[in-house]
């Protein structure tokens, strides 16, 4: 099986945040930051394994500051770590303030996918391979993970 440079998988999707996405706050709904999430481990799942792809789990999503109307949303995704047929996504959301340019993290979300073929059997995935300090810091703590649900 193949492997995939961690960099290679990553995925970005910008959104402007509409009144119709926010609550009686003015402040973005988290069902609807969630359903970002899923879209975006579901692209960057696919495009790793070239197949079609289910959610098996969202291990963990942290809201860290809200998010208004107007602001702009930038949605990143990385493949974290593989297993033979599953694929762990990291998600990361940041507004950012068109005026000002100021960027911060809102949210961030580990979620499981598994790769199936037509018939609905997993099939397997290539490996992922993390270069950056970074990246080997999203690997080491999917592997941290990992091991707690074992």
């Amino acid at each position: 099986m193949k492997e995939i440079l961690m960099k290679d998988s990553k995925v970005m999707q910008t959104k402007l945040v509409l009144p119709l996405d926010t609550n009686n706050l003015g402040t973005m709904f988290g069902g609807r930051v969630l359903a970002s999430i899923d879209e975006m481990a579901a692209i960057v799942s696919m495009k790793h394994s070239a197949s079609t792809t289910v959610t098996a789990s969202i291990d963990s999503v942290d809201f860290l500051s809200p998010v208004k109307v107007g602001d702009i949303l930038s949605i990143e995704g990385l493949i974290a770590h593989t297993g033979r047929s599953s694929m762990e996504v990291y998600v990361r959301v940041i507004k950012e303030d068109w005026k000002t340019k100021e960027r911060v993290t809102t949210t961030t979300s580990f979620v499981t996918m598994v790769a199936i073929n037509e018939e609905g059997k997993t099939i397997e995935v290539p490996k992922i391979v993390p270069e950056s300090e970074e990246e080997k810091e999203i690997y080491e703590s999917a592997l941290n993970r990992k091991r707690q649900r074992i």
